[in-house]
């Protein structure tokens, strides 16, 4: 099985709001803060965009507003089609003007996460982070420490959304590794010098895991940019995330 990722900023975004299913306009008319619209909104669109590209159908406002992606007792996305559950799997995350989408075949769950790279105190570390993953921070060279911080709080908001539980759990309940691991040879560590003298493109999906306290162990990837960290997690696991092109809409 294949996972997907489409991003999309607020400059794709249509003016009118005839996309939107009546559900999906009652909920974006329910939304008092304009920050919480936008971002809510432009989540929305990429959703929508992203499942009309997987199902194959047209991009115009009028088939867009028959797919409704509704929130779940758990909190997930799900995604309706004419009223009809689509045979599709989704998470949505947005930040800076940014929103993304991960998708999948509905057999699978997912999780998805953009964060920007920006300073994360000790304080939150302490909060947030096991005591292996403080330790990981720590030895990673100071000039990295920054993005390695943001990465590991990005797979555990990735990790929590596949297992549909979001932060409403206890973040420290599953610890997120970033060991290196070829198909057939021994695991490196993104702490290690080999790590930093591989010359990895910024397009480079790289694998990481996340263990849950009770055993389960999830597979996922991260990427970085000079900006952001992405990461995504599923159950089961699968291969590299493909980016998604799409045409103007």
């Amino acid at each position: 099985m294949e996972i997907w990722w489409l991003e999309q900023s607020t400059a794709t975004m249509p003016a009118a709001d005839d996309w939107l299913g009546p559900g999906e306009k009652l909920r974006l008319d329910s939304m008092r803060f304009p920050k919480r619209r936008a971002d809510w909104r432009l989540g929305r669109w990429t959703a929508k965009r992203a499942v009309a590209a997987y199902l194959k159908v047209a991009c115009d406002p009028e088939m867009l507003a028959r797919i409704e992606i509704r929130s779940a007792l758990s909190g997930a996305p799900e995604v309706l089609l004419d009223d009809h559950p689509a045979k599709v799997s989704l998470s949505i995350t947005h930040r800076a003007g940014i929103a993304a989408c991960a998708f999948a075949p509905s057999e699978m769950t997912i999780g998805c996460d953009l964060e920007l790279i920006e300073p994360r105190t000790d304080a939150f570390l302490a909060d947030y982070f096991t005591a292996g993953e403080q330790a990981f921070v720590m030895r990673v060279p100071a000039a990295e420490r920054v993005v390695f911080s943001n990465l590991l709080w990005s797979a555990k908001e990735s990790a929590l959304k596949a297992l549909q539980v979001g932060l409403r759990l206890d973040t420290r309940c599953v610890e997120v590794s970033l060991r290196e691991t070829a198909a057939e040879g021994p695991l490196k560590d993104a702490t290690s010098s080999s790590f930093y003298d591989t010359p990895h493109q910024i397009q480079d999906w790289h694998p990481l895991t996340v263990t849950h306290e009770d055993g389960q162990c999830l597979r996922g990837w991260w990427q970085s940019t000079a900006e952001l960290v992405r990461t995504i997690v599923t159950v089961p696991s699968t291969g590299a995330p493909r980016f998604l092109s799409v045409p103007p809409c």
